[in-house]
């Protein structure tokens, strides 16, 4: 099993889309062109997806997927770590996320649970985070390694 991970290509937007539904995830707010996401892919079938949306300081964690047949291989880790390395490189102050269901899995990574309100108003004007998540989801914040607050 050869596995690679690459950028995302604007027309790969179908792929990832029927990724993210079959992993009950949102799709209607999909970056266009996919910038900042990565895909890993096996052979040339589509098996992960993870995207990081930048609001200037700020980065969105988001669409982190991996089909069922492949999960349990690290490929989600991989991804997840690529962005945030990337995230450290162009200067991030911190990374955001919202999950309904995988806040214990981002612990590994350095994210926290942080209170709704104290979430910066770039990443509260998102549509994640305004209307298409539910209000009961989990925000999660990363520090950059380069910070330290």
């Amino acid at each position: 099993m050869t596995l690679q991970i690459e950028n995302a290509r604007p027309e790969e937007k179908e792929l990832v889309m029927s990724l993210l539904k079959e992993a009950d995830l949102l799709t209607e707010d999909l970056p266009e062109g996919l910038p900042n996401f990565l895909l890993t892919k096996e052979e040339q079938t589509l098996v992960g997806v993870a995207g990081l949306e930048l609001f200037g300081s700020l980065g969105l964690l988001r669409s982190v997927a991996v089909d069922p047949n492949h999960q349990g291989k690290g490929i989600a880790g991989r991804m997840v770590e690529q962005l945030l390395a990337g995230a450290d490189e162009q200067g991030l102050q911190a990374v955001y996320l919202i999950t309904t269901t995988a806040d214990h899995y981002f612990d590994r990574y350095g994210f926290t649970a942080v209170d709704r309100l104290q979430v910066p108003e770039a990443i509260q004007q998102t549509r994640q985070f305004s209307g298409l998540c539910p209000s009961s989801a989990v925000v999660m914040k990363r520090n950059s390694k380069h910070q330290t607050a």
